[in-house]
């Protein structure tokens, strides 16, 4: 059941984001280098859930598109951190509209009463399996809590 959740979900936001030139998983990569400013590669694997490879493919094109820029670490000359150009930063505030959208077509299918328990436990679920703190997300901003915006 979770599956064929997610599968919905994934649906509802690839429609919604459709109007953005952003794949699902690049929007995802700009919102975790938005909250984790420089960033490395192997630490974006765990914040989206990537695997690697696919990764490193999705963040090349990132560079190409001149979303995102890359430089080695001072703490490893193999690994580099990452950070959002000015145009990653106006990519993401233009398409985090239509992942609000999504998020509130997402929930609109829940009683009023329940989205606030649906997103403890999914933070919940995800803290567990993930080994990352549970976020605290408000139910009429479920989009706009898993993201900050630049200044």
């Amino acid at each position: 059941m979770l599956h064929r959740a997610g599968q919905c979900a994934s649906d509802i936001f690839q429609e919604e984001i459709g109007e953005s030139d952003l794949t699902p998983r690049q929007y995802a990569v700009l919102v975790a280098v938005s909250q984790n400013e420089g960033v490395s590669q192997t630490l974006l694997v765990e914040k989206t859930g990537v695997d690697r490879s696919t990764l490193a493919d999705i963040v090349r094109r990132m560079l190409k598109k001149g979303l995102l820029q890359r430089r080695r670490t001072r703490e490893d000359a193999r690994a580099y951190a990452v950070k959002l150009t000015d145009a990653g930063w106006k990519a993401l505030k233009g398409t985090d509209p239509l992942a609000k959208r999504a998020d509130d077509k997402l929930l609109a299918v829940l009683p009023a009463a329940q989205r606030d328990r649906f997103l403890q436990d999914l933070s919940q679920i995800v803290a567990a399996l993930t080994g990352e703190e549970e976020e605290q997300q408000p139910a009429a901003k479920p989009a706009a809590a898993k993201r900050r915006a630049k200044k």
